[in-house]
């Protein structure tokens, strides 16, 4: 690689690489930050990503993967032994450890201890579970992939010299759940009791009300109701645009006389 005199001079001065270390992403980062796909700044979404378990829900939910994790096992030992060919699903539950328990049992902990807000770093979970950071990276995959979990990515801004924000990744935001694939799975003591009629009724009423709603609404305040943050507020002005635009062509339309004129005056 060619460099300049003055690049390879602040190269030998400073002691290190002028190439900036790629983001996992797979793109360089403008701050030189490596912050990750998918990431949403911290503080801008926990309110509704967190919920507060109900009373017992937490061991419950710990009851659920244990059982889960049995038939895993059984579905790897039928699966080894030629008795079984595993579909799609079985085979996401297939991959359900030992480890993934344990580290799913310590968000519950932390779950049931902070009220639902759960946002521990890889160190912290190594450090409580006595596992390797990689283990509880996979761990933490297959979490999600069955659907014991749902995790946010999330982002710090930081103060920096020079024009424009940098940016600094921070720990996930994490939210325990019940899958639905693994209900079969499981005895009936702990499968979901089913809702009662009125109630089902009482939900399609409120969705089709809700469908309803976000139809009347314009574009910005559409963008408004459903996404918060800096996002939304990007995506409000252009919604605002798009109303303003919308709202001219309607207070002067062009007649279709006028535009068949046109038209045939450039053909001419």
């Amino acid at each position: 690689m060619a460099l300049s005199v003055g690049d390879a001079t602040l190269a030998a001065l400073a002691g290190v690489a002028i190439r900036r270390k790629p983001a996992r992403s797979g793109a360089v980062h403008r701050t030189g930050a490596p912050v990750l796909r998918d990431s949403v700044e911290a503080g801008t979404f926990e309110e509704a990503f967190f919920a507060v378990p109900a009373k017992g829900e937490t061991d419950r939910l710990l009851h659920v993967a244990r059982k889960t994790l049995d038939a895993a096992r059984r579905l790897r030992r039928d699966a080894r032994l030629g008795a079984k060919i595993l579909t799609t699903s079985e085979r996401v539950i297939a991959r359900l450890t030992g480890s993934a328990v344990r580290v799913y049992e310590e968000i519950l902990t932390l779950a049931r201890l902070n009220r639902g807000r759960v946002f521990p770093s890889y160190d912290y979970l190594a450090d409580a579970t006595g596992l390797g950071r990689a283990t509880i990276g996979r761990a933490l995959a297959i979490l999600e992939a069955i659907g014991f979990l749902v995790r946010q990515r999330r982002f710090n801004r930081v103060a920096g010299q020079g024009p424009g924000p940098r940016y600094e990744q921070t720990s996930n935001a994490y939210r325990p759940l019940l899958p639905e694939r693994v209900l079969s799975y499981l005895p009936r003591w702990l499968r979901p009791a089913p809702l009662p009629e009125d109630e089902v009724q009482r939900y399609a009423d409120r969705e089709a009300d809700t469908r309803y709603m976000l139809k009347s609404l314009s574009c910005r305040e559409l963008a408004e109701a459903t996404v918060s943050g800096s996002l939304g507020k990007i995506l409000a002005k252009l919604g605002a645009a798009v109303d303003r635009r919308e709202r001219e062509a309607q207070i002067d339309p062009q007649p279709l006389t006028d535009s068949y004129n046109k038209a045939q005056t450039v053909l001419a």
